[in-house]
Protein backbone atom coordinates (compact mmCIF):
# COMPACT_ATOMS: atom_id res chain seq x y z
CA UNK A 1 0.00 0.00 0.00
CA UNK A 2 1.25 3.15 -0.56
CA UNK A 3 2.04 5.75 2.02
CA UNK A 4 -1.24 7.73 3.41
CA UNK A 5 -1.40 12.08 3.52
CA UNK A 6 -1.50 11.88 6.58
CA UNK A 7 1.37 10.35 7.26
CA UNK A 8 3.44 13.86 5.95
CA UNK A 9 5.71 15.78 8.15
CA UNK A 10 7.45 15.11 11.21
CA UNK A 11 5.63 12.72 13.93
CA UNK A 12 5.64 15.49 16.37
CA UNK A 13 3.64 17.87 14.68
CA UNK A 14 1.47 15.74 13.68
CA UNK A 15 0.78 14.34 17.20
CA UNK A 16 0.17 17.80 18.28
CA UNK A 17 -2.10 18.21 15.50
CA UNK A 18 -3.76 15.39 16.59
CA UNK A 19 -4.88 16.26 19.77
CA UNK A 20 -5.53 19.83 19.28
CA UNK A 21 -8.26 17.94 16.35
CA UNK A 22 -9.71 16.07 19.57
CA UNK A 23 -9.63 18.91 21.51
CA UNK A 24 -11.57 21.35 19.20
CA UNK A 25 -14.00 18.64 18.72
CA UNK A 26 -15.21 18.57 22.41
CA UNK A 27 -17.02 21.31 24.34
CA UNK A 28 -17.11 24.49 24.25
CA UNK A 29 -15.82 24.19 20.76
CA UNK A 30 -18.02 21.18 19.40
CA UNK A 31 -17.11 20.58 16.31
CA UNK A 32 -17.39 16.74 16.82
CA UNK A 33 -16.12 15.76 12.73
CA UNK A 34 -12.60 16.66 14.28
CA UNK A 35 -12.37 13.96 16.11
CA UNK A 36 -12.46 11.71 13.21
CA UNK A 37 -9.18 13.43 11.55
CA UNK A 38 -7.49 13.86 15.38
CA UNK A 39 -7.88 10.30 15.31
CA UNK A 40 -7.22 9.37 11.84
CA UNK A 41 -3.49 10.85 12.24
CA UNK A 42 -3.14 9.13 15.49
CA UNK A 43 -3.78 5.22 14.12
CA UNK A 44 -1.12 7.19 11.24
CA UNK A 45 1.63 7.60 14.18
CA UNK A 46 1.46 3.58 15.18
CA UNK A 47 2.84 2.81 12.39
CA UNK A 48 6.16 3.54 13.97
CA UNK A 49 8.38 0.28 14.48
CA UNK A 50 9.30 0.54 17.85
CA UNK A 51 7.11 0.14 20.61
CA UNK A 52 8.31 3.24 22.58
CA UNK A 53 7.84 5.58 19.63
CA UNK A 54 4.53 5.02 19.75
CA UNK A 55 4.00 5.71 23.42
CA UNK A 56 5.99 8.56 23.33
CA UNK A 57 3.65 10.06 20.45
CA UNK A 58 0.85 8.43 21.76
CA UNK A 59 1.14 10.91 24.76
CA UNK A 60 1.74 13.53 23.08
CA UNK A 61 -1.63 13.40 21.37
CA UNK A 62 -3.03 12.75 24.75
CA UNK A 63 -1.49 15.65 26.88
CA UNK A 64 -1.93 17.49 23.05
CA UNK A 65 -5.97 16.19 23.92
CA UNK A 66 -6.63 16.46 27.25
CA UNK A 67 -4.50 20.10 28.47
CA UNK A 68 -7.25 22.25 26.69
CA UNK A 69 -9.75 20.67 27.32
CA UNK A 70 -9.06 20.39 31.02
CA UNK A 71 -7.52 23.65 31.15
CA UNK A 72 -9.99 24.95 34.30
CA UNK A 73 -8.52 22.19 36.68
CA UNK A 74 -5.38 24.60 36.64
CA UNK A 75 -7.61 27.44 38.29
CA UNK A 76 -8.89 24.51 41.00
CA UNK A 77 -5.58 22.59 41.83
CA UNK A 78 -2.47 24.28 39.87
CA UNK A 79 -0.31 20.82 40.66
CA UNK A 80 -2.75 18.44 40.82
CA UNK A 81 -3.70 19.38 36.61
CA UNK A 82 -0.39 18.30 35.37
CA UNK A 83 -0.47 15.36 37.63
CA UNK A 84 -3.44 14.02 36.13
CA UNK A 85 -1.81 15.16 32.80
CA UNK A 86 0.76 12.82 33.10
CA UNK A 87 -1.75 10.08 34.65
CA UNK A 88 -3.84 10.01 31.44
CA UNK A 89 -0.72 10.47 29.36
CA UNK A 90 0.71 7.15 30.45
CA UNK A 91 -2.55 5.40 29.89
CA UNK A 92 -2.80 6.36 26.89
CA UNK A 93 1.01 5.64 25.70
CA UNK A 94 0.74 1.95 26.90
CA UNK A 95 -2.83 1.69 24.81
CA UNK A 96 -0.75 3.21 21.79
CA UNK A 97 2.36 0.93 22.46
CA UNK A 98 0.15 -2.04 22.71
CA UNK A 99 -1.23 -1.49 19.05
CA UNK A 100 0.92 -3.36 16.49
CA UNK A 101 2.48 -1.06 13.51
CA UNK A 102 1.04 -3.54 10.54
CA UNK A 103 -2.35 -3.68 9.24
CA UNK A 104 -3.26 -5.20 12.93
CA UNK A 105 -3.58 -1.67 13.95
CA UNK A 106 -6.53 -0.62 12.29
CA UNK A 107 -8.75 -3.59 14.71
CA UNK A 108 -6.84 -2.87 17.08
CA UNK A 109 -6.55 0.54 17.93
CA UNK A 110 -9.71 1.52 18.51
CA UNK A 111 -9.77 -1.28 21.18
CA UNK A 112 -6.62 -0.35 23.07
CA UNK A 113 -8.34 3.17 22.70
CA UNK A 114 -11.11 2.13 24.37
CA UNK A 115 -10.00 0.08 27.09
CA UNK A 116 -7.22 2.77 28.02
CA UNK A 117 -10.34 5.24 28.51
CA UNK A 118 -12.38 2.99 30.16
CA UNK A 119 -9.25 2.71 33.00
CA UNK A 120 -8.80 6.47 32.63
CA UNK A 121 -12.84 7.00 33.47
CA UNK A 122 -12.70 4.31 36.31
CA UNK A 123 -9.29 4.04 38.28
CA UNK A 124 -7.76 5.85 40.18
CA UNK A 125 -9.90 7.39 42.89
CA UNK A 126 -13.42 6.53 40.96
CA UNK A 127 -11.79 7.90 38.05
CA UNK A 128 -12.17 11.04 35.74
CA UNK A 129 -14.52 10.62 32.56
CA UNK A 130 -13.84 14.22 31.59
CA UNK A 131 -13.13 15.48 27.82
CA UNK A 132 -14.30 12.27 26.98
CA UNK A 133 -14.84 11.25 22.64
CA UNK A 134 -18.35 10.62 23.54
CA UNK A 135 -19.00 14.10 24.82
CA UNK A 136 -17.86 15.44 21.30
CA UNK A 137 -20.14 12.93 19.11
CA UNK A 138 -23.24 13.78 21.32
CA UNK A 139 -24.00 16.30 18.64
CA UNK A 140 -22.83 13.79 15.81
CA UNK A 141 -25.02 11.03 13.91
CA UNK A 142 -23.62 8.44 15.94
CA UNK A 143 -24.92 9.66 19.36
CA UNK A 144 -27.86 7.17 19.63
CA UNK A 145 -25.76 4.12 19.65
CA UNK A 146 -25.06 5.34 23.07
CA UNK A 147 -27.98 3.56 23.92
CA UNK A 148 -26.73 -0.19 23.23
CA UNK A 149 -23.32 0.48 24.06
CA UNK A 150 -23.50 3.92 26.07
CA UNK A 151 -19.86 5.94 26.26
CA UNK A 152 -17.48 3.17 25.70
CA UNK A 153 -18.71 2.29 22.38
CA UNK A 154 -19.56 5.82 20.95
CA UNK A 155 -15.58 6.23 22.23
CA UNK A 156 -14.83 3.31 19.99
CA UNK A 157 -16.72 4.16 17.35
CA UNK A 158 -14.94 7.35 17.30
CA UNK A 159 -11.62 5.42 16.80
CA UNK A 160 -13.26 2.89 14.22
CA UNK A 161 -14.14 6.10 12.45
CA UNK A 162 -10.88 7.75 12.48
CA UNK A 163 -8.75 4.05 11.27
CA UNK A 164 -12.32 4.93 8.37
CA UNK A 165 -10.72 8.25 7.61
CA UNK A 166 -7.32 7.19 7.63
CA UNK A 167 -7.69 4.50 5.01
CA UNK A 168 -9.72 6.95 2.65
CA UNK A 169 -7.00 8.86 2.43
CA UNK A 170 -4.30 6.04 1.87
CA UNK A 171 -6.77 4.40 -0.59
CA UNK A 172 -6.54 0.74 1.57
CA UNK A 173 -10.28 -0.65 0.87
CA UNK A 174 -10.34 -2.86 3.60
CA UNK A 175 -10.13 -1.21 6.62
CA UNK A 176 -12.63 1.34 4.50
CA UNK A 177 -15.00 -1.29 4.02
CA UNK A 178 -15.18 -2.72 7.57
CA UNK A 179 -14.82 0.25 9.04
CA UNK A 180 -17.44 1.64 7.10
CA UNK A 181 -19.51 -1.27 7.82
CA UNK A 182 -19.55 -1.59 11.42
CA UNK A 183 -20.26 2.22 11.70
CA UNK A 184 -23.56 1.37 9.78
CA UNK A 185 -24.22 -1.49 11.41
CA UNK A 186 -24.11 0.22 14.77
CA UNK A 187 -26.21 2.75 13.73
CA UNK A 188 -29.01 0.91 12.39
CA UNK A 189 -28.54 -1.46 15.79
CA UNK A 190 -29.31 1.79 18.06
CA UNK A 191 -31.99 3.23 16.20
CA UNK A 192 -33.83 -0.52 16.21
CA UNK A 193 -32.94 -1.28 19.43
CA UNK A 194 -35.62 -0.88 22.79
CA UNK A 195 -36.29 2.17 24.77
CA UNK A 196 -38.76 3.49 27.11
CA UNK A 197 -42.04 4.41 26.70
CA UNK A 198 -44.10 7.36 27.98
CA UNK A 199 -45.87 6.69 31.53
CA UNK A 200 -48.38 9.20 33.18
CA UNK A 201 -48.33 9.72 36.99
CA UNK A 202 -51.04 7.42 37.59
CA UNK A 203 -49.13 4.34 36.16
CA UNK A 204 -51.29 4.26 32.72
CA UNK A 205 -48.66 3.28 29.63
CA UNK A 206 -48.89 4.63 26.12
CA UNK A 207 -50.49 7.94 27.86
CA UNK A 208 -48.83 11.41 26.31
CA UNK A 209 -49.77 13.78 28.60
CA UNK A 210 -46.57 15.35 30.10
CA UNK A 211 -45.59 17.37 33.68
CA UNK A 212 -44.46 20.95 34.22
CA UNK A 213 -40.95 21.11 35.55
CA UNK A 214 -39.16 23.83 36.52
CA UNK A 215 -35.23 24.08 36.88
CA UNK A 216 -33.99 27.02 38.89
CA UNK A 217 -30.80 28.70 38.92
CA UNK A 218 -30.49 31.67 41.24
CA UNK A 219 -28.11 33.49 39.33
CA UNK A 220 -24.32 35.68 41.03
CA UNK A 221 -21.03 36.14 40.14
CA UNK A 222 -19.08 32.77 38.52
CA UNK A 223 -15.52 31.77 39.85
CA UNK A 224 -16.36 32.31 43.13
CA UNK A 225 -15.53 29.96 46.32
CA UNK A 226 -18.02 29.06 49.18
CA UNK A 227 -18.11 31.46 51.76
CA UNK A 228 -20.30 31.39 55.37
CA UNK A 229 -21.01 35.00 54.55
CA UNK A 230 -22.68 34.41 51.33
CA UNK A 231 -24.94 31.69 52.11
CA UNK A 232 -27.75 33.55 52.71
CA UNK A 233 -27.36 35.18 49.65
CA UNK A 234 -27.33 32.39 47.46
CA UNK A 235 -30.18 31.09 49.39
CA UNK A 236 -32.28 34.05 48.83
CA UNK A 237 -31.74 34.30 45.49
CA UNK A 238 -32.96 30.90 44.20
CA UNK A 239 -35.94 31.78 46.51
CA UNK A 240 -36.66 35.03 44.85
CA UNK A 241 -35.99 33.56 41.09
CA UNK A 242 -38.41 30.91 42.22
CA UNK A 243 -41.50 33.01 43.47
CA UNK A 244 -41.13 35.40 40.71
CA UNK A 245 -40.73 33.23 37.63
CA UNK A 246 -42.47 29.95 38.63
CA UNK A 247 -45.82 29.62 37.58
CA UNK A 248 -48.94 28.44 39.08
CA UNK A 249 -49.62 24.49 37.66
CA UNK A 250 -46.10 23.27 38.36
CA UNK A 251 -45.62 20.14 39.22
CA UNK A 252 -41.68 19.81 39.92
CA UNK A 253 -39.15 22.50 40.75
CA UNK A 254 -35.40 21.49 40.85
CA UNK A 255 -33.15 23.35 42.78
CA UNK A 256 -29.30 23.14 42.30
CA UNK A 257 -26.96 21.23 43.84
CA UNK A 258 -25.92 22.85 47.70
CA UNK A 259 -27.68 26.04 47.11
CA UNK A 260 -29.30 25.14 50.42
CA UNK A 261 -25.91 25.83 52.92
CA UNK A 262 -27.54 26.20 56.27
CA UNK A 263 -26.03 26.62 59.52
CA UNK A 264 -26.59 25.51 62.97
CA UNK A 265 -29.05 27.16 64.91
CA UNK A 266 -27.15 28.56 67.73
CA UNK A 267 -24.00 29.08 65.24
CA UNK A 268 -22.71 32.53 65.56
CA UNK A 269 -22.65 35.83 62.86
CA UNK A 270 -18.89 36.16 62.18
CA UNK A 271 -18.57 40.21 62.49
CA UNK A 272 -16.90 40.02 58.54
CA UNK A 273 -20.34 39.41 57.51
CA UNK A 274 -22.76 42.01 56.21
CA UNK A 275 -25.95 39.61 57.17
CA UNK A 276 -26.59 37.19 59.35
CA UNK A 277 -26.27 33.59 58.92
CA UNK A 278 -28.64 31.39 57.36
CA UNK A 279 -29.65 29.00 59.79
CA UNK A 280 -30.98 25.59 59.54
CA UNK A 281 -34.43 26.20 60.93
CA UNK A 282 -35.02 29.04 58.80
CA UNK A 283 -34.21 27.38 55.68
CA UNK A 284 -36.73 24.36 56.27
CA UNK A 285 -39.49 26.07 57.19
CA UNK A 286 -38.99 28.69 53.92
CA UNK A 287 -38.43 25.52 51.59
CA UNK A 288 -41.75 23.94 53.01
CA UNK A 289 -43.62 27.16 52.81
CA UNK A 290 -42.38 27.43 49.45
CA UNK A 291 -43.57 23.98 48.46
CA UNK A 292 -46.92 24.50 49.95
CA UNK A 293 -47.34 27.94 48.36
CA UNK A 294 -46.31 26.68 44.83
CA UNK A 295 -48.14 23.53 45.56
CA UNK A 296 -45.86 21.33 43.73
CA UNK A 297 -43.10 18.87 44.57
CA UNK A 298 -39.74 20.25 45.60
CA UNK A 299 -36.73 19.01 44.95
CA UNK A 300 -33.28 21.05 46.55
CA UNK A 301 -29.56 20.77 47.36
CA UNK A 302 -28.32 20.89 50.60
CA UNK A 303 -25.20 21.15 51.83
CA UNK A 304 -24.42 20.53 55.88
CA UNK A 305 -22.50 19.15 58.67
CA UNK A 306 -23.40 15.72 59.38
CA UNK A 307 -25.47 14.67 62.99
CA UNK A 308 -21.81 13.68 64.48
CA UNK A 309 -19.75 16.61 63.00
CA UNK A 310 -16.94 14.27 61.67
CA UNK A 311 -18.09 15.04 57.66
CA UNK A 312 -20.10 16.52 55.40
CA UNK A 313 -23.36 15.42 53.51
CA UNK A 314 -23.83 16.74 49.91
CA UNK A 315 -27.78 15.65 49.47
CA UNK A 316 -31.14 16.54 47.72
CA UNK A 317 -34.18 16.68 50.20
CA UNK A 318 -37.72 16.14 48.55
CA UNK A 319 -40.48 17.80 49.63
CA UNK A 320 -44.06 17.38 48.96
CA UNK A 321 -46.98 19.60 48.26
CA UNK A 322 -47.95 20.01 51.70
CA UNK A 323 -44.12 20.96 52.54
CA UNK A 324 -42.80 17.71 54.75
CA UNK A 325 -39.53 16.13 53.97
CA UNK A 326 -40.18 13.15 52.38
CA UNK A 327 -37.13 11.61 50.75
CA UNK A 328 -32.86 12.22 50.24
CA UNK A 329 -30.88 11.08 48.92
CA UNK A 330 -26.87 11.66 49.05
CA UNK A 331 -24.91 11.61 46.33
CA UNK A 332 -22.11 8.61 46.35
CA UNK A 333 -20.17 9.75 43.93
CA UNK A 334 -17.78 12.45 44.92
CA UNK A 335 -15.06 14.61 43.34
CA UNK A 336 -11.85 13.34 44.59
CA UNK A 337 -9.65 16.47 46.10
CA UNK A 338 -12.65 18.70 46.00
CA UNK A 339 -14.87 16.82 48.21
CA UNK A 340 -13.00 14.10 49.71
CA UNK A 341 -8.87 13.71 50.26
CA UNK A 342 -7.46 10.77 49.13
CA UNK A 343 -4.17 10.63 50.90
CA UNK A 344 -4.70 14.06 52.70
CA UNK A 345 -1.55 14.10 55.01
CA UNK A 346 0.73 13.71 51.56
CA UNK A 347 -1.51 15.86 49.79
CA UNK A 348 -2.05 18.54 52.41
CA UNK A 349 1.42 19.19 51.97
CA UNK A 350 1.14 20.58 48.41
CA UNK A 351 -1.92 22.71 48.79
CA UNK A 352 -3.66 24.98 51.16
CA UNK A 353 -6.86 25.21 49.63
CA UNK A 354 -8.08 21.53 50.28
CA UNK A 355 -11.53 20.60 52.09
CA UNK A 356 -10.92 20.39 55.89
CA UNK A 357 -13.90 18.13 56.36
CA UNK A 358 -14.38 15.03 53.55
CA UNK A 359 -18.24 14.78 52.18
CA UNK A 360 -19.55 11.32 53.37
CA UNK A 361 -20.52 9.30 50.80
CA UNK A 362 -24.19 7.71 50.04
CA UNK A 363 -24.65 4.31 50.26
CA UNK A 364 -24.15 2.50 46.60
CA UNK A 365 -26.72 -0.35 48.50
CA UNK A 366 -29.33 1.87 47.25
CA UNK A 367 -30.99 3.05 43.73
CA UNK A 368 -29.63 6.98 42.47
CA UNK A 369 -33.42 7.91 42.93
CA UNK A 370 -35.88 9.04 45.15
CA UNK A 371 -39.17 8.72 45.57
CA UNK A 372 -41.84 11.49 44.99
CA UNK A 373 -45.59 12.07 44.18
CA UNK A 374 -44.86 11.48 40.73
CA UNK A 375 -43.28 8.54 40.97
CA UNK A 376 -39.53 7.39 41.49
CA UNK A 377 -36.92 9.78 39.93
CA UNK A 378 -33.52 9.76 38.82
CA UNK A 379 -31.03 11.70 40.67
CA UNK A 380 -27.00 12.63 39.57
CA UNK A 381 -25.82 15.17 41.53
CA UNK A 382 -23.20 17.16 39.36
CA UNK A 383 -20.12 15.07 39.24
CA UNK A 384 -22.06 12.24 39.47
CA UNK A 385 -23.36 13.02 36.22
CA UNK A 386 -19.85 12.42 34.20
CA UNK A 387 -20.90 8.36 35.23
CA UNK A 388 -23.24 6.14 33.57
CA UNK A 389 -23.27 3.87 35.56
CA UNK A 390 -25.22 6.59 38.40
CA UNK A 391 -27.35 7.27 35.88
CA UNK A 392 -28.41 3.29 35.35
CA UNK A 393 -28.58 3.06 39.32
CA UNK A 394 -31.42 6.06 39.59
CA UNK A 395 -33.49 5.00 36.02
CA UNK A 396 -32.73 1.52 35.91
CA UNK A 397 -32.52 -0.19 39.52
CA UNK A 398 -34.32 3.18 40.94
CA UNK A 399 -36.76 2.95 37.90
CA UNK A 400 -36.64 6.64 37.64
CA UNK A 401 -38.80 8.28 35.20
CA UNK A 402 -36.86 11.43 34.67
CA UNK A 403 -33.39 11.78 35.58
CA UNK A 404 -32.32 14.89 37.84
CA UNK A 405 -28.79 16.57 37.90
CA UNK A 406 -28.68 19.43 40.44
CA UNK A 407 -25.20 20.77 39.86
CA UNK A 408 -22.77 23.77 40.89
CA UNK A 409 -20.73 24.68 39.01
CA UNK A 410 -20.12 28.31 40.13
CA UNK A 411 -16.52 27.90 41.30
CA UNK A 412 -15.25 27.20 38.00
CA UNK A 413 -12.76 29.46 35.52
CA UNK A 414 -14.07 29.50 31.91
CA UNK A 415 -17.03 27.42 30.73
CA UNK A 416 -15.25 24.41 29.76
CA UNK A 417 -16.22 22.11 32.43
CA UNK A 418 -19.83 23.47 32.36
CA UNK A 419 -20.21 22.74 28.80
CA UNK A 420 -18.86 19.66 29.16
CA UNK A 421 -21.21 19.02 31.84
CA UNK A 422 -24.60 19.35 28.87
CA UNK A 423 -22.55 17.07 27.02
CA UNK A 424 -22.82 14.32 29.34
CA UNK A 425 -26.47 15.28 30.46
CA UNK A 426 -27.26 14.83 26.64
CA UNK A 427 -25.61 11.79 26.63
CA UNK A 428 -26.93 10.38 30.14
CA UNK A 429 -30.31 11.40 28.16
CA UNK A 430 -29.85 9.02 25.10
CA UNK A 431 -28.05 6.17 27.09
CA UNK A 432 -31.23 6.03 29.81
CA UNK A 433 -33.90 7.03 27.29
CA UNK A 434 -34.90 9.71 29.75
CA UNK A 435 -35.77 13.45 30.38
CA UNK A 436 -33.12 15.04 31.54
CA UNK A 437 -33.03 18.22 34.08
CA UNK A 438 -30.34 19.83 34.79
CA UNK A 439 -29.98 22.94 37.32
CA UNK A 440 -26.62 24.74 37.91
CA UNK A 441 -27.29 28.24 40.22
CA UNK A 442 -25.23 30.31 37.65
CA UNK A 443 -24.67 28.33 35.11
CA UNK A 444 -25.55 26.03 32.65
CA UNK A 445 -29.32 25.18 33.57
CA UNK A 446 -31.36 22.89 30.93
CA UNK A 447 -33.94 20.97 29.46
CA UNK A 448 -32.43 17.85 27.48
CA UNK A 449 -34.88 14.89 25.53
CA UNK A 450 -34.61 11.72 25.31
CA UNK A 451 -32.86 12.23 22.09
CA UNK A 452 -30.52 14.82 24.04
CA UNK A 453 -31.51 17.79 22.15
CA UNK A 454 -31.21 20.83 24.43
CA UNK A 455 -34.67 22.35 24.61
CA UNK A 456 -33.57 25.34 26.21
CA UNK A 457 -30.41 26.59 27.88
CA UNK A 458 -29.43 29.41 30.34
CA UNK A 459 -26.46 31.90 30.27
CA UNK A 460 -23.82 32.20 32.98
CA UNK A 461 -24.75 34.54 36.36
CA UNK A 462 -28.48 35.17 34.68
CA UNK A 463 -31.55 34.57 37.23
CA UNK A 464 -33.68 32.32 35.38
CA UNK A 465 -35.97 29.64 35.17
CA UNK A 466 -36.68 27.28 32.70
CA UNK A 467 -39.76 25.70 32.42
CA UNK A 468 -41.52 23.36 30.11
CA UNK A 469 -43.56 20.03 29.98
CA UNK A 470 -41.65 16.63 29.72
CA UNK A 471 -42.89 13.07 29.47
CA UNK A 472 -42.38 10.48 32.43
CA UNK A 473 -41.17 7.30 31.19
CA UNK A 474 -40.70 3.33 32.12
CA UNK A 475 -38.36 1.04 30.35
CA UNK A 476 -34.69 0.26 29.96
CA UNK A 477 -32.58 0.56 27.03
CA UNK A 478 -29.58 -2.02 26.33
CA UNK A 479 -27.07 0.38 27.71
CA UNK A 480 -29.00 0.66 31.10
CA UNK A 481 -29.53 -3.13 31.17
CA UNK A 482 -25.87 -4.48 30.43
CA UNK A 483 -24.08 -0.91 30.63
CA UNK A 484 -19.97 -0.71 29.65
CA UNK A 485 -19.15 -4.68 30.28
CA UNK A 486 -20.26 -5.96 26.95
CA UNK A 487 -18.17 -3.77 24.92
CA UNK A 488 -15.24 -3.58 27.38
CA UNK A 489 -15.26 -7.64 26.48
CA UNK A 490 -15.22 -7.15 23.18
CA UNK A 491 -12.77 -4.47 23.05
CA UNK A 492 -10.44 -7.13 25.23
CA UNK A 493 -11.55 -9.90 22.74
CA UNK A 494 -10.51 -7.72 19.95
CA UNK A 495 -7.17 -6.58 21.20
CA UNK A 496 -6.24 -10.13 21.63
CA UNK A 497 -6.80 -11.67 18.50
CA UNK A 498 -4.57 -8.76 16.99
CA UNK A 499 -1.74 -9.18 19.16
CA UNK A 500 -2.39 -13.11 19.10
CA UNK A 501 -2.31 -13.08 15.57
CA UNK A 502 0.97 -11.63 15.37
CA UNK A 503 2.57 -13.92 17.30
CA UNK A 504 1.16 -16.95 15.32
CA UNK A 505 2.40 -15.32 12.03
CA UNK A 506 6.01 -14.46 13.27
CA UNK A 507 6.30 -18.16 13.58
CA UNK A 508 6.22 -18.89 9.90
CA UNK A 509 6.62 -15.18 8.15
CA UNK A 510 8.06 -12.43 8.74
CA UNK A 511 5.59 -9.24 9.56
CA UNK A 512 5.35 -6.58 6.76
CA UNK A 513 3.77 -2.77 7.32
CA UNK A 514 0.90 -2.04 5.58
Amino acid sequence: MGASLLSLGKPWIRGIAAGALLAASLPPWGFWPLAFAGMALWVELLTEARHWRRAALSALVSVSWLAPATVWMADLALVGWPLALGGFAAMHAVAGALVPPDHRRHAAFPAAFALAELLRWTWPFGGVPLATMAMAQVSGPLAPTARIGGPLLLTALTAVGGVTLAAIAAARLRPLAVGAALLAAAWLAAIAAPGSEPIDIDGNPHDDAGIVVAAVQGGGPQNTRADVCEQRAVFERHLDTTLEQVTAGVDLVVWPEDVVHPSRDTAITPPRCNQPLLTDSEARAALSDLARHLDTTLVVGFFERTADGEANRNYVAVYNSQGATVDTYDKVQLVPFGEYVPLRSTAERFSDELPGRDVRPGTTDEPAAVDTALGPLGVSISWEIFFDHRARSGVGDGDGRLLLNPTNGSSYWLTVVQSQQIASSRLRAIETDRWVIQAAPTGFSAVITPEGDVVERTGVSESRVIQATVELRHGDTLSTRLGAWPVAAAAALTLSLALGLGRVLTRFTPLRKS
